[in-house]
Protein backbone atom coordinates (compact mmCIF):
# COMPACT_ATOMS: atom_id res chain seq x y z
CA UNK A 1 0.00 0.00 0.00
CA UNK A 2 1.15 3.30 -0.81
CA UNK A 3 0.71 6.20 1.01
CA UNK A 4 2.10 8.70 -2.00
CA UNK A 5 0.34 11.93 -2.13
CA UNK A 6 -1.23 11.73 1.20
CA UNK A 7 -0.96 14.61 3.77
CA UNK A 8 -0.02 12.83 7.16
CA UNK A 9 -2.98 14.40 9.90
CA UNK A 10 -1.99 13.13 12.87
CA UNK A 11 -0.78 15.80 15.80
CA UNK A 12 0.60 13.41 18.15
CA UNK A 13 2.27 14.99 21.65
CA UNK A 14 5.52 15.06 20.98
CA UNK A 15 5.09 16.79 17.35
CA UNK A 16 3.49 19.22 19.37
CA UNK A 17 5.70 19.64 21.97
CA UNK A 18 8.55 19.79 19.61
CA UNK A 19 7.00 22.89 17.19
CA UNK A 20 6.50 24.70 21.11
CA UNK A 21 10.31 24.15 21.66
CA UNK A 22 11.47 25.45 17.72
CA UNK A 23 9.37 27.97 18.87
CA UNK A 24 10.85 28.76 22.00
CA UNK A 25 14.39 28.72 20.26
CA UNK A 26 13.65 30.85 17.33
CA UNK A 27 11.80 33.47 19.76
CA UNK A 28 15.09 33.11 22.13
CA UNK A 29 17.15 33.49 18.82
CA UNK A 30 15.20 36.74 17.60
CA UNK A 31 15.14 38.47 20.65
CA UNK A 32 18.96 37.66 21.06
CA UNK A 33 19.71 39.76 18.55
CA UNK A 34 19.33 42.78 20.47
CA UNK A 35 22.00 44.13 22.66
CA UNK A 36 21.76 42.83 26.22
CA UNK A 37 19.93 45.05 28.73
CA UNK A 38 22.96 44.86 30.95
CA UNK A 39 25.09 46.41 28.23
CA UNK A 40 22.49 48.99 27.41
CA UNK A 41 22.30 50.39 31.03
CA UNK A 42 25.49 50.15 32.37
CA UNK A 43 25.72 52.62 34.97
CA UNK A 44 29.46 53.16 34.64
CA UNK A 45 28.91 54.09 30.61
CA UNK A 46 26.11 57.08 31.55
CA UNK A 47 27.54 61.04 31.79
CA UNK A 48 26.16 63.88 30.83
CA UNK A 49 27.63 65.29 27.17
CA UNK A 50 30.32 68.01 27.07
CA UNK A 51 27.90 69.84 24.62
CA UNK A 52 25.05 69.81 22.08
CA UNK A 53 27.17 68.09 19.45
CA UNK A 54 28.19 65.35 21.23
CA UNK A 55 24.18 65.20 22.50
CA UNK A 56 23.21 64.56 19.09
CA UNK A 57 26.35 62.53 18.29
CA UNK A 58 25.26 60.15 21.03
CA UNK A 59 22.16 60.26 20.06
CA UNK A 60 22.55 59.21 16.34
CA UNK A 61 25.00 56.36 17.49
CA UNK A 62 22.85 54.75 20.19
CA UNK A 63 19.46 54.72 18.10
CA UNK A 64 21.56 52.92 15.27
CA UNK A 65 23.16 50.32 18.17
CA UNK A 66 20.79 49.77 20.55
CA UNK A 67 17.38 50.73 18.05
CA UNK A 68 15.91 46.97 18.69
CA UNK A 69 16.37 47.43 22.62
CA UNK A 70 14.59 50.99 22.26
CA UNK A 71 11.74 49.81 19.85
CA UNK A 72 11.03 47.24 22.77
CA UNK A 73 10.76 50.43 25.27
CA UNK A 74 8.72 52.45 23.22
CA UNK A 75 6.45 49.44 22.27
CA UNK A 76 6.44 48.75 26.07
CA UNK A 77 5.08 52.13 27.19
CA UNK A 78 2.35 51.70 24.69
CA UNK A 79 1.80 48.55 25.75
CA UNK A 80 1.16 49.73 29.51
CA UNK A 81 -0.55 53.05 28.07
CA UNK A 82 -3.33 50.98 26.78
CA UNK A 83 -4.29 48.57 29.21
CA UNK A 84 -7.71 50.30 29.95
CA UNK A 85 -8.57 50.67 26.58
CA UNK A 86 -9.54 47.41 25.67
CA UNK A 87 -10.00 48.01 21.86
CA UNK A 88 -6.83 49.70 21.41
CA UNK A 89 -5.13 46.63 23.46
CA UNK A 90 -6.57 44.08 20.93
CA UNK A 91 -5.35 46.10 17.97
CA UNK A 92 -1.71 46.38 19.89
CA UNK A 93 -1.40 43.13 20.15
CA UNK A 94 -2.54 41.62 16.92
CA UNK A 95 0.24 44.32 15.24
CA UNK A 96 2.87 42.99 18.45
CA UNK A 97 2.59 39.81 16.47
CA UNK A 98 3.43 41.46 13.47
CA UNK A 99 6.13 43.17 14.82
CA UNK A 100 7.27 39.85 16.22
CA UNK A 101 7.52 38.36 12.54
CA UNK A 102 8.00 40.99 10.74
CA UNK A 103 11.10 42.74 12.68
CA UNK A 104 11.84 40.69 16.05
CA UNK A 105 12.21 37.44 14.89
CA UNK A 106 12.97 37.57 11.06
CA UNK A 107 16.63 35.52 10.49
CA UNK A 108 16.70 36.46 6.92
CA UNK A 109 16.45 39.84 5.11
CA UNK A 110 12.58 40.36 4.00
CA UNK A 111 12.47 40.40 0.26
CA UNK A 112 9.54 41.97 -1.16
CA UNK A 113 8.99 41.91 -5.26
CA UNK A 114 12.76 40.50 -5.50
CA UNK A 115 13.98 43.57 -3.45
CA UNK A 116 15.41 43.18 0.24
CA UNK A 117 14.23 45.39 2.45
CA UNK A 118 16.18 47.00 5.12
CA UNK A 119 15.72 46.67 8.76
CA UNK A 120 15.26 50.03 9.40
CA UNK A 121 12.32 50.49 6.65
CA UNK A 122 10.52 47.61 8.15
CA UNK A 123 11.45 49.53 11.94
CA UNK A 124 9.65 52.68 10.24
CA UNK A 125 6.62 51.29 8.52
CA UNK A 126 5.72 48.98 11.33
CA UNK A 127 5.94 52.07 13.60
CA UNK A 128 3.69 53.63 11.14
CA UNK A 129 1.14 51.02 10.79
CA UNK A 130 1.02 49.94 15.04
CA UNK A 131 0.34 54.28 15.20
CA UNK A 132 -2.22 54.23 12.08
CA UNK A 133 -4.07 51.24 13.37
CA UNK A 134 -4.26 52.53 17.00
CA UNK A 135 -4.85 56.06 15.90
CA UNK A 136 -8.27 54.71 15.27
CA UNK A 137 -9.34 53.61 18.25
CA UNK A 138 -10.41 55.92 20.84
CA UNK A 139 -7.17 56.09 22.75
CA UNK A 140 -5.75 58.97 20.78
CA UNK A 141 -4.82 61.20 23.76
CA UNK A 142 -2.91 58.00 25.74
CA UNK A 143 -1.32 57.04 22.40
CA UNK A 144 0.16 60.56 22.03
CA UNK A 145 1.83 60.80 25.99
CA UNK A 146 2.86 57.14 25.85
CA UNK A 147 4.87 58.06 22.47
CA UNK A 148 6.06 61.44 24.40
CA UNK A 149 7.14 59.37 27.26
CA UNK A 150 9.13 56.33 25.03
CA UNK A 151 10.38 59.60 23.17
CA UNK A 152 11.90 61.19 26.02
CA UNK A 153 13.52 57.92 28.05
CA UNK A 154 14.85 56.86 24.60
CA UNK A 155 16.86 60.55 23.88
CA UNK A 156 17.93 61.00 27.59
CA UNK A 157 19.17 57.69 27.46
CA UNK A 158 20.58 57.98 23.98
CA UNK A 159 22.54 61.38 25.47
CA UNK A 160 23.25 60.71 28.46
CA UNK A 161 24.82 56.94 27.60
CA UNK A 162 28.81 57.53 26.20
CA UNK A 163 29.53 55.93 22.66
CA UNK A 164 33.36 55.02 23.46
CA UNK A 165 32.72 51.11 23.93
CA UNK A 166 30.09 50.65 20.99
CA UNK A 167 31.64 49.42 17.80
CA UNK A 168 29.42 50.62 14.69
CA UNK A 169 29.46 48.57 11.63
CA UNK A 170 29.37 51.13 8.42
CA UNK A 171 27.29 48.52 6.22
CA UNK A 172 24.59 48.06 9.05
CA UNK A 173 24.37 51.54 10.03
CA UNK A 174 24.62 53.83 6.48
CA UNK A 175 24.80 57.08 9.28
CA UNK A 176 28.15 56.99 10.64
CA UNK A 177 31.92 56.34 9.42
CA UNK A 178 33.29 53.87 12.38
CA UNK A 179 36.89 52.58 11.59
CA UNK A 180 36.32 49.11 13.71
CA UNK A 181 34.16 46.96 13.22
CA UNK A 182 30.76 45.79 14.84
CA UNK A 183 31.43 43.15 17.79
CA UNK A 184 29.90 39.74 17.16
CA UNK A 185 26.12 39.48 17.68
CA UNK A 186 25.27 38.19 21.22
CA UNK A 187 25.23 34.86 21.10
CA UNK A 188 21.97 33.19 20.48
CA UNK A 189 20.28 29.70 20.54
CA UNK A 190 21.33 27.36 17.74
CA UNK A 191 18.16 25.85 16.50
CA UNK A 192 17.88 22.46 14.81
CA UNK A 193 15.76 21.60 12.19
Amino acid sequence: MTTYGTIPTSSSPASNLEYITRAKERIKAGLGSRYPWKIMFDIHTLKLPANFKEAVTRIKNNVVYFRMNYAIIVLLVLFLSLLWHPISLIVFIVMMFAWLFLYFLRDEPLVLFNHIIDDRVVLIMMSVLTLLFLFFTDATENLLVALLIGAVVVLVHAALRKTDDLFLDEESTGLMTATATAPPPPPAASSSS
